[in-house]
């Protein structure tokens, strides 16, 4: 991998952005919402990710808060947060009936209750009103949009239902220069995940906003909110405002068992990815281990 992001950094070409196919975007087939479900499970190889950014998304949401996740899915990283902050109500919008029928089965399996799937479009919220949120949270949702318009769309559509001052956490991959460096993301791995999913992981790659883009979109949040992005190459880039709070101890007790739950494998994977971000700017608000 390092070698693909030393030549990523060196280079200077710049891919265009490939959009999803169009039956991708709103992801409702059957299969494809299995396959993106399972390996964000517990035991599936996006657990540790998930959990890193649940853990960052603490920092931002108080007990009582109201919470709007863009793009929840099958809310697998939505119910570690919930998990995390019981006192919080969670409200996850996503346009995939299937993805949310996902969401449900979720709840049910991790034991939360504080989250309330809704069917909607994130670049109008028009379900919502003005100043409604405590909080907006974003993971790896913003690369489905069809263009850049659409992505300006949702972030202001986002900024307008958040409070003042609201906290904002906002993820997802940034493009790479190269093809033949999405083509190794998704691949890395493929032995370990479905097939449909290896498929999705490159579109979703060649989908991904640039930095300049996202960084665009993002004016309409103003100050206060700093950009991040994993060390070398935008693999990740991040969007997050100032910490609103210390992780309490039940938190950081909640914390340590979810990572417990993970296997060797899944806490190495945990440990790499934070060093990733850290070297890139971005630190954890609380070490599970």
């Amino acid at each position: 991998m390092l070698a693909h992001l030393i030549v990523e950094r060196l280079s200077r070409r710049v891919l265009p952005r490939v959009p999803e196919p169009s039956e991708l975007v709103v992801m409702d087939n059957l299969a494809q919402n299995e396959a993106f479900e399972l390996v964000g499970r517990e035991d599936g190889i996006l657990a540790s990710i998930y959990l890193y950014q649940a853990l960052q998304i603490t920092s931002l949401v108080n007990p009582g808060n109201r919470v709007l996740d863009l793009g929840c899915g099958p809310a697998n990283l939505l119910a570690q947060v919930a998990q995390l902050i019981p006192q919080a109500h969670f409200i996850g919008i996503d346009a995939s009936p299937g993805m949310l029928n996902c969401a449900r089965q979720t709840m049910k399996r991790c034991g939360v209750a504080n989250i309330e799937p809704v069917l909607g479009d994130m670049t109008t919220l028009a379900e919502f009103a003005d100043a409604s949120f405590d909080c907006v949270i974003s993971t790896m949702s913003l690369h489905h949009l069809p263009n850049e318009a659409a992505l300006s769309a949702a972030l202001c559509a986002a900024r307008r239902v958040l409070k003042p001052e609201g906290g904002l956490y906002l993820i997802d991959f940034g493009r790479f220069k190269r093809a033949t460096t999405q083509r190794f993301f998704a691949e890395d791995r493929s032995d370990m995940q479905p097939e449909n999913f290896t498929r999705d992981y490159f579109n979703s790659l060649r989908a991904a906003f640039s930095v300049d883009e996202l960084s665009r979109a993002m004016q309409a949040f103003g100050d206060g909110v700093t950009r991040y992005t994993t060390a070398l190459a935008p693999f990740m880039v991040i969007f997050k405002s100032a910490a609103c709070r210390e992780p309490d101890e039940p938190t950081r007790q909640v914390a340590r068992e979810l990572y417990r739950r993970l296997n060797a494998s899944q806490q190495k994977d945990f440990r790499l990815y934070a060093r990733w971000l850290r070297a890139g700017g971005l630190e954890l608000p609380l070490a599970p281990c």
